[in-house]
């Protein structure tokens, strides 16, 4: 058999091609990899801002709820005074 002027392909050339492939592939999947942590913790960035912004949010709430449970306890002691008050100004007087 004669394969005239062509060079025949050796094992170190094919290996060395798989190599180069390899590489590559590995390249490119290290900075698709890369790209995707990125996205990631520039969510991650983003939903803790979010999660502060909440907490700030439910921190006010909180106040705000405790400020009323006050005005409604003050509210509440002020009408049963208020109460008593109007009871003994129309309960009949004993001679």
């Amino acid at each position: 058999m004669c394969y005239g002027h062509q060079r025949s392909v050796s094992l170190d050339d094919l290996i060395s091609s798989r190599n180069r492939r390899s590489q590559n592939d590995y390249a490119s999947a290290v900075e698709h990899l890369l790209a995707r942590l990125a996205q990631t913790e520039a969510l991650l960035d983003r939903a803790r801002a979010r999660e502060a912004e909440l907490t700030r949010c439910l921190d006010e709430m909180k106040r705000f709820v405790s400020v009323m449970e006050i005005l409604e306890s003050y509210l509440k002691r002020r009408f049963h005074d208020q109460q008593q008050h109007v009871s003994l100004l129309l309960s009949p007087v004993s001679a």
